[in-house]
């Protein structure tokens, strides 16, 4: 597949070929809907916690005496039944991650490129690189490409001043070629990849 390659300024910078076995398959929702139920359980913290009837801090004693006392046979103050007694099946803390082999991540990653691909939501820049890492220059180049909410891969490392100079614009994500994740490719409307991200990629697939 070859798609044309721009600068940051938008002029034209050749073209490039886009492999076919990453970025031309039939995209698949469901192997999608996995990976990013995947992804977000990781985030999960799991630090909930509500106190159950042992961890009460009350007396154990009684509540009152077995007969004649015209009540229920009541016994510590800590059960659930009472205000300020201990919770039934309260959340615990514990972890939410769910499982996902390897070999289905790599496809669901393979499954968001190509669906991408396949919307015209990739565009393919030479570099991402910024000389004085302003904001506003930054913010000007992007409105020359139409990015007003994307993704933008650099290659193994992104440059210090372009990531600074992007942070503080809206809708628009920086990361290295080893963060790309599912999650985030199709959260945002373009995925824009750098000639270094492409290779790094293609390397990564081979």
């Amino acid at each position: 597949m070859e798609m044309k390659m721009t600068t940051l300024d938008g002029k034209a910078a050749g073209s490039v070929s886009l492999s076919d076995a990453i970025f031309g398959l039939e995209p698949r929702s469901d192997i999608l809907q996995r990976c990013v139920k995947w992804q977000l359980s990781r985030r999960q913290r799991g630090t909930h916690k509500a106190k159950g009837r042992s961890e009460i801090n009350r007396t154990k004693k009684k509540v009152g005496n077995q007969k004649g006392g015209g009540v229920a046979r009541h016994g510590a103050a800590s059960a659930n039944l009472f205000r300020g007694g201990g919770r039934s099946f309260g959340p615990v803390v514990r972890s939410h991650a769910l499982e996902l082999p390897k070999k289905v991540r790599a496809l669901a990653l393979k499954h968001a490129l190509s669906a991408k691909a396949k919307d015209g939501g990739i565009i393919v820049i030479d570099k991402a690189s910024v000389k004085d890492g302003k904001t506003k220059a930054l913010a000007s180049h992007f409105g020359k490409l139409g990015l007003s909410n994307a993704l933008i891969i650099d290659g193994s490392e992104v440059e210090a001043s372009f990531r600074s100079a992007a942070r503080n614009i809206p809708n628009i994500d920086v990361l290295p070629v080893q963060g790309i994740n599912v999650y985030d490719i199709l959260r945002r409307k373009k995925l824009v990849l750098t000639k270094a991200a492409l290779d790094a990629l293609e390397a990564r697939f081979k």
